[in-house]
């Protein structure tokens, strides 16, 4: 993967996120019911920079509505995000995500941004950039063996994170003593995997949507497949690896919910013998050819010779009626 840099905050991609989270609020109470007047709307989910959800608390008395862009309170200073799901659904994912439900733990929301706040927002966009090619040279200039993924900067610039893949472990001392008397912050040096690298180009999947990572996913899979012969069974019989692979190189985290039964994974599905393709066999409408054989749905396609019209037939049965015992 190319080197990214993340525009996760304020893009098209973040408002197609947005969209997908208002349409779940809205049918909120069909899923969960109606909400009690008891419950109190105080947590909210808040869309970071690179992707990054977290959870804050809503102090401020007012209503928070998704999209809304606040200023939140981040390791002894402060930063900028964007409302990402509030009431009943942001509740039900601290739960998912095994925190505390009623979040004690949970930072605050400073402010809702003002005038004052997006302008300075949009100045901090513009400066990292610069500040990326800055340190894409200083990296150049200490020969280090890694790869600079994306850099953040903390709104009150007193903070800047520098995210980085490498096969092995860097000694980067001298490059943090750089940047600490270049840019007058603290340096975060964050070593990141390629799943993360690939959540944080906030880009789009082979199938055409947003990364699942990106976009919905509360937590990136180290692998979404616990055995090799669940992972042989999801892949199929293809051979063609961009069909199960992302663009990290990785299995595709949609795969681990591709299965069709749960609590499968002590014995895997016995493997159906399949005829070869262009085999003939008799059947009592006349000769048939074996067209074509989906693997994944185990089903076989019969050609009719007489009238070249096109049958499918489960593996199984075509097993029971034409394959000899």
């Amino acid at each position: 993967m190319s080197n990214v840099i993340c525009s996760c905050l304020l893009g098209d991609n973040t408002k197609v996120r947005l969209r997908l989270s208002q349409l779940l609020h809205s049918e909120m109470e069909a899923i969960y019911g109606a909400v009690s007047e008891d419950v109190v709307d105080d947590i909210c989910e808040v869309e970071l920079q690179g992707c990054r959800r977290e959870f804050f608390r809503n102090n401020s008395g007012i209503p928070f509505t998704i999209g809304m862009q606040v200023i939140i309170e981040s390791d002894g200073g402060y930063d900028f995000g964007v409302v990402y799901s509030v009431g009943q659904i942001a509740r039900k994912k601290l739960q998912l995500k095994g925190l505390d439900k009623n979040g004690q733990g949970c930072t605050e929301v400073l402010r809702i941004a003002d005038e004052n706040d997006n302008q300075a927002i949009i100045e901090l966009k513009k400066r990292q950039s610069e500040i990326r090619e800055i340190c894409l040279n200083k990296v150049k200039k200490h020969e280090l063996d890694l790869k600079l993924v994306d850099v953040e900067l903390r709104m009150d610039q007193q903070k800047l994170s520098v995210y980085y893949t490498s096969s092995h472990r860097v000694d980067f001392r001298t490059l943090v003593r750089d940047l600490a008397g270049e840019f007058k912050a603290r340096i975060q040096m964050v070593q990141i995997t390629t799943r993360e690298e690939a959540r944080r180009a906030n880009a789009f999947g082979p199938c055409g949507c947003l990364l699942c990572c990106s976009s919905w996913l509360q937590k990136i899979h180290a692998n979404p497949f616990s055995e090799k012969t669940q992972y042989s069974e999801n892949a199929g019989n293809d051979s063609h690896a961009f069909n199960i692979t992302g663009i990290c190189n990785r299995p595709k985290c949609c795969l681990g919910y591709s299965k069709h039964e749960k609590g499968c994974h002590t014995q895997a599905s016995p493997q159906l013998p399949l005829p070869p393709v262009g085999s003939r066999v008799n059947t009592p409408e006349g000769a048939a050819v074996v067209e074509n054989i989906d693997a994944q749905k185990k089903l076989v396609y019969l050609r009719y010779l007489k009238n070249d019209q096109t049958r499918r037939i489960p593996v199984d049965k075509f097993n029971a009626m034409y394959v000899k015992k």
